[in-house]
């Protein structure tokens, strides 16, 4: 049995479309996952403790389906739940996975090292097989079948539940994710002070984005760290990432390089993140994002 590991993060759909391609593939959802025409047979985990997330439990009940392939979404989830299944089972996994097809008792893959500067040919052995699958490595692609979902319920003690949420810090209503933001404006050490992020969050709500950061500026505590964008952040796949003061370090250009367009706005031509864009705008993003907030406003009004 393939097995893949589906949360309410819109990645894991990614995944289904990702292990649907190896065979003959079931659903586990943790959750209210909705994920009616991406498989024919589903089980969502039903357990009176499992209100929100604990990552031992969440392993223990992929144990007790004993699938033959594991496969979850390349999140800090995915990760955490089936590193704890491989220690658990003494297998190895394979993390980060772009290409994946079965090669008799193997798998034989292409993954993401380095923070996706490389790529690794590797064979993947051992029962169960497990493997990570990269953020936006694939399109998310229903095929159109219904879905059968029946109830689930693992066997847990209170050892599994060392480790769990116990409260969520929720964003303000009204504000985008930057996982599924069609737009983001994402800002480096040049913005300058954590008062000058003001001017990005006007910008990205004129275009109904969400606002991010590089990881200097969660470090300098100009922004929460949800909203850090890169290698140790999230990974965003807007149709328009907007760059304002970023130099571009290849931990942030992994964590935006699935973003359909790249527009930078930077004093420095030779900024590493300016050979990665569509389109740069070399200047003071002081002036130049007051100026596009300016002619946004004239046309909206």
């Amino acid at each position: 049995m393939i097995l893949c590991v589906v949360d309410d993060d819109p990645v894991s759909l990614e995944a289904l479309t990702f292990a649907s391609r190896l065979g003959d593939v079931e659903a586990l959802i943790f959750g209210e996952a909705e994920i009616d025409g991406y498989v024919a047979r589903a089980r969502r985990v039903v357990h009176e403790r499992l209100d929100e997330y604990a990552p031992e439990a969440w392993a223990q009940a992929i144990v007790e389906l004993a699938p033959e392939v594991v496969v979850a979404p390349g999140t800090d989830r995915g990760h955490e739940v089936l590193a704890r299944v491989a220690a658990r089972l003494e297998v190895p996994l394979a993390a980060n996975v772009v290409e994946a097809e079965l090669d008799g008792d193997a798998l034989q893959l292409t993954r993401q090292r380095w923070g996706g500067s490389l790529l690794e040919e590797a064979r993947l052995t051992g029962t169960p097989k497990l493997l990570t699958v990269a953020p936006h490595a694939v399109d998310a692609e229903p095929p159109g079948i219904t879905t059968t979902v029946e109830d689930f319920t693992p066997t847990l003690s209170d050892d599994h539940f060392r480790v769990r949420v116990t409260r969520r810090e929720e964003p303000a209503a009204g504000t985008a994710r930057l996982d599924t933001a069609r737009v983001v404006v994402g800002g480096g050490r040049g913005v300058g002070s954590k008062e000058g992020f003001g001017l990005l969050e006007e910008l990205a709500g004129l275009l109904g984005g969400a606002v991010g950061g590089s990881r200097v500026v969660t470090n300098l505590g100009w922004r929460p760290h949800s909203d850090q964008v890169g290698q140790t952040g999230a990974r965003i796949a807007p149709d328009l990432y907007i760059a304002c003061g970023v130099s571009g370090a290849i931990q942030h250009i992994v964590g935006c390089k699935g973003a359909k367009r790249i527009l930078v706005i930077n004093k420095d031509q030779n900024a590493p993140i300016v050979a990665r864009a569509d389109w740069a705008v070399i200047g003071d993003l002081h002036e130049i994002v007051p100026a596009i907030v300016a002619e946004l406003e004239r046309r909206d009004g």
